[in-house]
């Protein structure tokens, strides 16, 4: 009985069906199930994402050899891969802060259809990495060293990236010798007057404007500068002016007490302000211009001047005497020890003023 199907059913006399028409049903293709994006990482609308970390894009199977791969931007250089069901993009350096990072998958046709694409920002750089880096090139007083194992390659950009984002475990040390009025400004992990100073000086160093803050333009050179380990050549300095009675001004230079003189800071009706401040600009010599207490325009030839404060800077002047409240506003000093003090104050020097 071949080419026939015989019916199992309770003799009721009825042709089995055609064996040919039943094995044409049986053999029809079944409909293809569509490639659909499953998710991304970082996760849409990550707001902190780490910078330097893989992109992984999971399908529902695994993509055709023939597709197009996803596309990351902004772009940057890497590598895709795929295993699966899943593709990873492997940065080769990675994203910068703040980056609005955008996954998409194109169709064959390189349109980029509703539901394929996602996008995250990254996170801030690390507090408590720009303090390793600005202790690490000398712009702190003190040294830090990464833990047994912990470090990273410091020539590698790819490297100092990742670590901007998650700082490796390390070690500070201070130099000993300051007083102790510079260990009360240090918080390790969260901004402070130390860091402000750290920054303004290496800003000073690499063509900035000296203003203490650590925006994108400073961290770009700092991991630069940690790459290629361009430390700070000046050296760290600390200086207190005093308006005691004698008033004076002293300066800590590489954990050593390296400069004391007599100076003069503000009258009462123009008084030099109070508290710390980085120095934030330097001239060898300026014409001071201004307005006397008396209503009178000044306008006074100064030298060896260090700004710390608005108008307030470090500077000779000739006084018949210093040791008490002459100035307005300035911490003033005699020739010979304005131009000693003059190099051992450079941009970023904390200058503390007490009451």
């Amino acid at each position: 009985m071949t080419g026939v199907v015989l019916a199992t059913g309770g003799g009721s006399g009825q042709a089995a069906p055609r064996a040919g028409n039943h094995l044409a049903s049986r053999q029809t293709a079944p409909r293809p199930v569509p490639l659909r994006l499953l998710s991304v990482s970082p996760a849409d609308g990550t707001r902190n994402a780490d910078g330097a970390d893989i992109i992984t894009v999971t399908f529902s199977k695994p993509l055709p050899a023939g597709a197009p791969m996803p596309r990351v931007s902004p772009a940057v250089a890497g590598t895709w891969q795929r295993e699966g069901d899943i593709v990873t993009f492997t940065p080769s350096t990675g994203f910068v802060a703040g980056t609005h990072v955008r996954v998409s998958v194109p169709a064959a046709d390189g349109a980029v259809r509703s539901g394929y694409e996602s996008s995250f920002t990254t996170a801030g750089y690390s507090t408590l990495r720009l303090q390793e880096l600005l202790a690490q090139l000398g712009y702190l007083p003190m040294s830090w060293h990464a833990d047994l194992g912990a470090g990273i390659d410091d020539s590698s950009a790819a490297a100092q990236l990742a670590a901007a984002y998650t700082p490796p475990p390390g070690t500070f040390s201070w130099q000993q010798g300051y007083p102790k009025e510079l260990y009360t400004f240090w918080k390790q992990g969260s901004e402070n007057l130390l860091d402000k100073g750290a920054i303004t000086g290496f800003e000073a160093d690499h063509g900035m404007t000296p203003n203490g803050v650590a925006s994108p333009a400073v961290w770009a050179a700092l991991l630069k500068a940690a790459a290629a380990d361009d430390r700070n050549t000046h050296g760290y300095s600390y200086a207190i002016a005093s308006q005691g009675s004698p008033e004076t001004l002293t300066i800590w230079h590489n954990g050593r007490d390296a400069f004391s003189s007599l100076t003069n800071t503000g009258i009462s009706i123009d008084p030099t302000p109070v508290g710390t401040f980085p120095v934030y600009l330097k001239l060898p010599f300026q014409v001071m211009q201004g307005t006397n207490p008396d209503g009178s325009s000044y306008a006074d030839p100064v030298q060896w001047v260090s700004y710390f404060s608005g108008g307030s800077a470090v500077h000779y002047i000739s006084r018949g005497s210093y040791g008490y409240p002459q100035s307005l506003g300035c911490v003033e000093l005699p020739y010979n020890a304005a131009e000693q003090a003059y190099p051992i104050l450079p941009y970023g020097t904390l200058v503390t003023v007490t009451p």
